[in-house]
């Protein structure tokens, strides 16, 4: 793998921020847009077709990271929490996340075993078309919202002593109220 990942910790494969694919250096422009029109006030990482940006919830504040993969015009955009998970609690945060996954209908969450981020992920492929600020709008805003949402959760498990089904359980009621 080559690159780096867009919280700057671990390659990504296949980035290349001088490709000369011009869909996919448009879609990085449309994305530069987008992010300072809708107010993200974003920050170029240098030399890296990823923009560095912050979001504030109602449950907490993420770094979030939006990234085009040039050549392969993918877009990846990630919301990251502010907690670094004890390698003690990694089991049960996975175990979290896994429940939290599933019957999420876009993006996904991310726990790395090696340093205990988590991150919320959504990506789009739009090889051959172009990106829209629609698009954008699609993938950017389920990530926060997402992330926000599981936030209480998530610190319940590993500051808390809630279990994993028991801080699921809990955001799944809250939402049905």
């Amino acid at each position: 793998m080559n690159g780096e990942s867009p919280s700057g910790k671990e390659p990504e494969q296949g980035h290349d921020p001088q490709s000369s694919n011009p869909n996919g250096l448009a879609a990085f422009e449309m994305l530069g847009e987008f992010l300072r029109q809708d107010g993200w006030h974003p920050q170029r990482l240098e030399g890296r077709t990823v923009y560095r940006t912050f979001f504030s919830g109602q449950n907490g504040e993420f770094r979030c990271f939006a990234q085009i993969i040039v050549h392969l015009e993918q877009f990846l955009f990630y919301a990251v929490a502010a907690v670094h998970v004890p390698d003690e609690l990694r089991p049960a945060v996975a175990e979290f996340i896994t429940r939290a996954n599933f019957g999420l209908r876009i993006g996904n969450f991310e726990l790395d075993y090696q340093d205990g981020e988590v991150r919320y992920k959504t990506s789009l492929d739009f090889e051959g078309e172009k990106l829209t600020s629609s698009l954008i709008r699609n993938a950017v805003y389920p990530a926060v919202t997402t992330m926000d949402r599981y936030l209480p959760g998530l610190m319940k498990v590993v500051y808390g002593g809630r279990t994993p089904y028991e801080a699921i359980e809990e955001i799944e009621a809250e939402s049905e109220e």
